[in-house]
């Protein structure tokens, strides 16, 4: 056993180290590992021994290894930001949506431990840091809704769902399902107020939320039975890919994103792939 040195008081040396163990001595440090902790022998000392508690801390200091906790800013899982809190994380993460960077739907944050401590930014340094400036929208104001002539239809009779729908939005049909003079529309078109909300017409899981061509903000609903519904033209989406939603709950807010001509909700309900005329099961 190695002699570290003397104390005088046993019980304030190891509440010290203890404390050191728990929160070591400096910012972002999760804890420190010591492997091998101080023992103590009574002993009775000559009037010239003095004792060195400060010493035989500073060695136990230099015998553990820290480890640091902070948070990694990831893109498409890939790191590429470290900050110092989780609300810094967030606020990162939420800043790129609200500018809407083009990778906002691929953003997320890690806890991180470690020997070593990366260079750590702030919210603002790491928003510009991960900010994609989005690709500009292309708006056709003659079209008031999708239209796609490579798209599969079931112009024929109505098919059984096997699930109960109920109306995503109140408005007026500006735009009906089938064949618009060359192309073909996949939905229908429901205008009204720019931020009404928009409900799920059945119960199922969201299988994309994000831009898609055309479509805008676009919201797929996975039902059972193989039947999606689609919300496109959207304003704002309050829900991500895997999240679980019921009937009637709030998905989206109405828009006028992607080929629109003003707000309206574009809903397609689709049966294997195969669009079906959402008349045949609403409005």
């Amino acid at each position: 056993m190695n002699l570290f040195g003397y104390t005088n008081n046993k019980s304030n040396l190891q509440d010290r180290i203890n404390e050191y163990i728990k929160n070591g001595d400096g910012n972002n440090i999760a804890f420190v590992q010591i492997d091998t902790l101080p023992e103590y022998q009574l002993c009775l000392l000559k009037k010239d021994n003095e004792t060195n508690d400060e010493e035989i801390f500073e060695k136990i200091k230099n015998a553990g290894t820290t480890y640091y906790n902070y948070y990694a800013v990831t893109d498409s899982a890939v790191e590429k930001a470290y900050v110092a809190t989780k609300e810094d994380a967030e606020k990162t993460i939420e800043e790129l949506k609200e500018k809407n960077s083009s990778n906002k739907e691929k953003l997320a944050y890690v806890k991180k431990y470690s020997t070593e401590m990366p260079e750590l930014i702030d919210s603002e340094a790491a928003v510009s840091k991960l900010y994609i400036k989005p690709a500009p929208q292309v708006v056709k104001y003659a079209s008031t809704g999708y239209a796609n002539t490579s798209q599969t239809i079931n112009t024929g009779a109505r098919v059984n769902l096997g699930i109960s729908l109920t109306k995503p939005v109140s408005g007026t049909i500006t735009s009906r399902f089938g064949s618009r003079g060359r192309s073909t529309h996949t939905g229908l078109d429901i205008a009204t107020n720019r931020g009404t909300a928009i409900k799920a017409a059945s119960s199922g899981e969201v299988t994309y939320a994000g831009w898609k061509g055309s479509y805008g903000n676009l919201i797929i609903i996975t039902h059972s039975n193989g039947v999606q519904t689609y919300y496109a033209h959207c304003d704002k989406l309050y829900v991500s890919v895997g999240s679980s939603v019921s009937q009637g709950q709030t998905i989206a807010a109405v828009g006028s994103t992607g080929n629109s001509s003003g707000p309206h909700l574009h809903l397609e309900i689709r049966v294997n792939g195969v669009a079906q005329n959402p008349q045949n099961y609403l409005y």
